[in-house]
This record gives C-alpha cells, structure tokens and sequence, in this order.
C-alpha cells in the first residue's frame, strides 16, 4: 500500500508538472500568434474558491466557483469600453475551466483516482450572487440562462462558476479530493462544502494546500492524519523545541527525564483535551496571552539553569509550564479539527500522541548530542550557562514580541450572565480535575522518589 501512495505522489507530481507546461505552452501560443488584445495579468492577491461535491447515484457533482481575475493569461472578448462580451465567451470560459479548474483536482473514489470527467456547464456570474451557499441552489443557478452583455461587468468583478461531473459506482460514498488552487493567487482559501448521500452537509476551509482530504473519513484516516499534524506541529513549533530543550540541559539521566518529561507531558494533555472540548476561556485576548506565556516559560527556564535547579522539583515546574503548553497546542488543534469527520475522540488523542512522539524524537537526538557537547567541547556546568543563555535570550525577544501584541488588546470584564456563569463552572470542573492529577502525581512520584533515594543508599552502603 505504501508503494502504492508512493507512485500515486510520483504522478500526481508528474501530472502537476505536465499542468505547469500545458498552461506554459498555452500562454506563449497566444503570445507568438499576436493575437490581439492578450495581455499578462497578475496573480491575484487573495482568492477564495467555493467548491461543492455531491455524490448522485452513478454520478458525482463538483460545483466550483473562483474569481475570473484568477484565470490568467486568458483572453476573454470584451467590448470597447472594457466589459465582458458573455455572450460570446463560453468557449473561452471552457477553456480556462479545463486548464485552471478541472486538471488542478483530483477526485477519488475508495482510492482510485476518477480520471473521467467532463465539463456540462460554465457560467460567469455577478459578484453578489449568493448561489454557492446551497448545493440545489447552486445547480439550478450554474445550468440557468447566461448573463445579458448589458451587465457592464468587468473581468476583474466576474465569478466563474463550472459544474465538473464525474462517472462513479453507486455502491461507495468513500470519496477523497486533492486541490492545488493554491496557484490561483498569492493567497488562496478554499471553501469545499462536501453533500454526503444521507443529507449530512461538511464544510472544510483551509488556505494554500491541505494535500488528500478525505470528505467523509473513517476512523483510521482521521488517526494518521492528526498523528502526522501532532509530529507536524511540535516540530515546526520553535517556542515548544526550545522549552524542551531547556528541560533536558540540566538533566539528561534516565530518571530525571522520565519524571520530567512525564509531568510535562501529562500536564499539556489535559489542557489540550479540555480546550478541544470547549473547557477554555471565549476571549480575543487568550491566545496572546498564552503565546507571551510560552515564551516567558522558555526565559524562566534558561534562567533556572543558569543559577542552578534540582531535578527534584523541576517536575512540577513542568507541570504547570506544561498547561501553557496545552493551551498552545490546542490552538494549532482547533485549525484542523474540521478534518476529523465524526471522530473528535480519535483525532483528538492521535493529535496528542504525533505530539509525544515528536517530542520523543526531540530527546532522543538532544540528550546525546548535549552529551557529546559536554563531554568533548565544553565543560558541563559552563556549557549549560551558555546554552540557556541563548535560550532565554530568543525567549526574551519573543515574550517582548508577544506582550507588545497583547497590549493591543482592551480586557473588559465580561457580562454576568448565564454564559459566563456557565463558563465558570466550566473553568472549576477543570482546576478541579489538574488539582486530583497534580495530587496523584505528588504520591506517585514521592513513592518513586523515595525509592530512588533508598537505592542509592543501599548502593553508597555495599560500596563502603
């Protein structure tokens, strides 16, 4: 199955290269026959595709809509005064369709590519038209009667709109869509509104390229993807690397790491879970917050291994540095939970397991090299100094960054209403639940820690 995908990446970025040459070729063809009145237009710099996929029996519908601006280097008639001549545009309109419509989707079904299409219907329509909010709105509006010329619309007010029709079998409603609109302008958001065949309306919304979305997936899809989004997110995200870092500098044994570690993990999958069940303060102002938050957690900790920390109560300063981190995490969440489907739960806890696993990635290649560093470069004590050092300093700048931006934001006290009762209640269920973890915590890792001490003196003991 691997190979499989392998190959199916091979072509689909065969195919988007052939794409590329295609429209390449088409624009120095109209360029080399002079034809009259071409011109290169630029890439628009937002553009929003509403998309909508309806499974019909033996028949699968994609309604597109994009804005005509975005079909480049497309010579589209106009009379004298810059107005669109519609009346004799729908070849043109087909043709820019095909080149930057049809051949930039694919559609699949239960994992095999639909490679039959055909387009039944192009439209140009006026900017206020609100079709696209229904899909039977949207068909009836795509096969109705054109536009008269009379509208004096011009090319950069118009809306294309195009019904792409697949053949499919009538017996699976597993289907699957990989867009690259993304080329359409600078910044591309693409609305896809998938009708699945029980009437159940999902909506996705992403910018640039969200790669195979699945519009109705099952449960195992749902948990790859997010387990990649996790591994995805901590990797990218240089404030938690660097918090991590700061972890481990000081203390790279087995039991210092796994209790650490452990406490840090352990305190961010709580806020994470509750954010994603809606357990988290309703306020503009939070997020920045949270963000200036992370970037202090990273200053405090470089500090703390400069003037010198014990392991032993290192992990409770994890703990609640690591119900910041949560919350971090939780907004990243928030951005992708459209693609779970019907599998919250799942998606949820795959996202949280791609972060561990991210971040055991992330100790396994610090604690040698960090090793290695101070066994071979610098002595330990001086290169913790150095490194934390430069941890706080980028953290520094951050929560400097960040509190700047947070400033921009007015705090009100909030309206005493049954919404904020009802979040207060919400907000106590939570601190409850930390305080009954944190008190667990205490037994399990005193009893650890005892043990730990009664070893070493057994050990100290039998060696004298």
């Amino acid at each position: 199955m691997a190979g499989i995908w392998r190959f199916r990446t091979i072509t689909g970025r065969f195919s988007g290269l052939v794409s590329l040459v295609t429209k390449t070729l088409f624009v120095w063809v109209l360029l080399l026959t002079g034809s009259p009145g071409v011109v290169a237009h630029e890439i628009p710099t937002e553009v929003v595709v509403q998309a909508i996929v309806k499974p019909d029996g033996h028949r699968l519908d994609l309604l597109v809509r994009v804005p005509l601006e975005a079909m480049r280097d497309v010579n589209f008639p106009e009379t004298a005064d810059g107005n669109l001549r519609i009346s004799a545009a729908d070849e043109t309109l087909r043709d820019a369709a095909t080149i930057w419509i049809a051949q930039e989707v694919d559609l699949y079904q239960a994992d095999e590519r639909l490679d039959e299409w055909s387009i039944d219907a192009v439209r140009v329509s006026l900017p206020s038209d609100r079709s696209f909010d229904d899909y039977d709105a949207a068909l009836r509006h795509v096969l109705g009667p054109p536009l008269d010329d009379d509208e004096d619309l011009r090319r950069d007010q118009a809306l294309l709109d195009v019904l792409i029709r697949y053949p499919v079998d009538a017996d699976s409603a597993d289907f699957s869509i990989a867009s690259r609109f993304v080329r359409l302008g600078l910044e591309t958001t693409t609305v896809i509104r998938y009708v699945h065949v029980d009437g159940v309306e999902r909506i996705y919304q992403f910018q640039g390229d969200a790669g195979l979305l699945r519009l109705d997936p099952r449960w195992h899809h749902a948990f790859f993807r997010f387990v990649g989004s996790g591994i995805e997110h901590i990797l990218d995200g240089t404030d938690h690397l660097l918090f991590v870092i700061c972890l481990l500098i000081p203390f790279r044994r087995i039991r210092p790491l796994v209790v650490i570690v452990t406490s840090f993990t352990v305190a961010h999958s709580i806020t994470l879970i509750a954010s994603a069940f809606g357990m988290v303060p309703n306020f503009l102002w939070f997020p920045p917050l949270i963000e200036t938050a992370i970037a202090a957690s990273i200053v405090y900790m470089a500090f703390e291994n400069i003037v010198g920390s014990q392991w032993e109560k290192r992990w409770m300063i994890a703990f609640g540095f690591g119900l910041v981190h949560g919350f971090g995490f939780s907004f990243a969440l928030s951005e992708i939970l459209q693609f779970a489907g019907g599998h919250l739960l799942t998606s949820l806890l795959a996202f949280n397991l791609g972060v561990e696993i991210g971040q055991l990635f992330i100790i396994l290649l610090a604690v040698p090299l960090l090793n290695l560093l101070f066994r071979k470069v610098v002595a330990e004590r001086v290169g913790t100094i150095l490194l934390s050092a430069v941890l706080a300093h980028s953290g520094w700048h951050w929560m400097s960054d960040r509190a700047t931006e947070l400033s921009a934001y007015t705090f009100q006290w909030p309206a005493l209403n049954y919404v904020f009762f009802a979040s207060v209640a919400r907000w106590l269920m939570l601190a409850i639940v930390i305080g009954v973890i944190l008190w667990i915590m205490l037994r399990v890792y005193g009893r650890f820690l005892g043990l730990g001490r009664a070893a070493e003196l057994s050990q100290s003991t039998d060696s004298g």
